[in-house]
């Protein structure tokens, strides 16, 4: 009856405050058994209920232990082996036993102390990757709530835009930063058309593992918003959106010609430099020196070329004076 009674106190105790790393793992009967013998060196007499808020101040409130229970997904249970060394022991040493309550203070903050270094010592996790997605390898243990807290990010991804010209190949490609599990399951799906993330607007295309989702030749029936939904078992891990838009060939064409016929009224008949190439100017507008060297060339020739051609006529000439 009074065992009973004590448990029911304890639960009392433990639960009355937030929770932490030491109720996660700590059986309520190991703390019961620890705290039974405590005294209250002040008034020589024997107090539980002291002895478990000094458990909640070392353990349940405490920012380093806190923090050092942040381990990575799976590795709660190393938590609970590591608290276990440095409290069970204790638990069977202070069973049925008075101590006083100085001898309490000293061995609970050393168990502490001992929990926060290694524990510290144990994997961490990059967290959550923003913007969107489930992502279990993100998870975070919390010793306040004794569960792992998840990313609460939304599953949809913000809607990447996409423009290709007609008769193109276009790729888009089902890819998110973090960590997928090995089981996954790729659905492709297809709202023609529209810009949206709407899940009622989408038809099903394709299903099966592949990331990759690829246009041969894209043509106008391509436009719209597609969707890439990642699965693992039965649950829904992330949902991306990409919105196709096509150029037709004849409007890109026109669009060329009048660019062309823009810069082509430039003062001096000048175009813009190509990004990366040498000035047009320097081909369109040649400097003087050698526009002289030209000129002086063509001058030349033209002097060689009548030369030559009197000097071919000349000797016709003198043949027919001496004929006559």
């Amino acid at each position: 009856m009074c065992t009973s009674a004590l448990c029911l106190v304890c639960v009392s105790l433990l639960l009355g405050t937030s929770l932490s790393c030491y109720q996660c793992f700590v059986d309520v009967q190991d703390s019961s058994r620890l705290c039974w013998g405590h005294i209250l060196t002040e008034y020589n007499v024997r107090n539980v209920d002291s002895c478990f808020r000094k458990l909640d101040r070392i353990f349940n409130n405490h920012e380093r232990v806190i923090e050092a229970g942040r381990v990575g997904k799976g590795y709660d249970k190393q938590l609970k082996g590591l608290l276990d060394v440095e409290i069970l022991p204790m638990v069977e040493e202070f069973d049925k036993k008075l101590n006083n309550d100085t001898v309490y203070e000293e061995r609970l903050q050393t168990a502490a102390d001992n929990f926060i270094a290694a524990a510290s010592k144990l994997p961490r996790v990059s967290g959550c990757l923003p913007p969107c997605g489930f992502q279990s390898a993100g998870a975070v243990y919390n010793c306040i709530t004794c569960q792992y807290d998840s990313c609460e990010l939304p599953l949809d991804c913000p809607v990447k835009e996409i423009k290709a010209m007609e008769n193109s190949r276009n790729q888009m490609w089902c890819v998110v930063p973090f960590h997928l599990p090995e089981d996954i399951e790729v659905i492709w799906r297809f709202a023609e058309e529209v810009k949206t993330q709407q899940v009622d607007q989408f038809k099903e295309v394709t299903a099966g593992l592949d990331t990759l989702y690829s246009i041969p030749s894209t043509s106008l029936q391509h436009v719209g918003t597609y969707q890439c939904e990642i699965y693992s078992g039965q649950r829904s891990i992330v949902r991306l959106f990409f919105y196709l838009t096509v150029t037709p060939q004849i409007v890109a064409g026109h669009t060329e010609l009048q660019e062309i016929f823009d810069l082509s009224l430039l003062p001096g008949g000048r175009l813009l430099p190509a990004p990366g190439g040498p000035p047009r100017s320097l081909i369109l507008n040649p400097s003087p020196l050698f526009l002289t060297a030209c000129l002086t060339i063509l001058l030349l020739l033209l002097f060689l070329s009548m030369g030559a051609l009197y000097w071919s006529v000349k000797p016709e000439h003198a043949e027919q004076e001496e004929e006559d």
